[in-house]
């Protein structure tokens, strides 16, 4: 039986696995067991499931809040807006063009998607260390 720490690295609100709708505040501890994430011991979703990753962040190491920070500051730096002008579009695939051979962000792309970029699991749950250098890389501020 595996039994980790995460914190809410900003509000959730969706449903949950048991179909209840959950408001959870940024901040908020919760225990995962099991590969379940437990709010007020109950089940919330699976711990390696896209709610997990959009929410949480683990801390164990009572890290979390600054983990949970610049995974958030990693994807907003890479996110293009559906409006961006051609030129706010170069330079977030010039941010890309680095992430792409660089051998520590390898480590954190999902291996099954040969053509386009998906963070893993293990991006999410990363030390500090590792992250505040992909934060480097591109220019993310947490």
């Amino acid at each position: 039986m595996t039994h980790k720490i995460y914190v809410a690295r900003r509000r959730a609100k969706f449903k949950g696995c048991n179909g209840q709708r959950v408001n959870i505040p940024y901040g908020s501890i919760l225990e995962a067991q099991d590969g379940f994430l437990l709010w007020k011991g109950q089940p919330l979703c699976v711990d390696t499931s896209q709610n997990a990753h959009d929410f949480f962040s683990q801390n164990d190491d009572d890290l979390g809040v600054e983990r949970g920070a610049l995974v958030t500051a990693i994807l907003s730096r890479l996110e293009t807006p559906p409006n961006a002008s051609p030129e706010n579009r170069d330079m977030i695939q010039a941010r890309w063009d680095k992430v792409w051979p660089d051998t520590l962000c390898q480590k954190y792309k999902r291996v099954e998607h040969e053509d386009f970029w998906l963070w893993n699991h293990d991006f999410y749950n990363a030390p500090l260390e590792d992250l505040q250098r992909i934060a480097a890389l591109i220019g993310a501020k947490a």
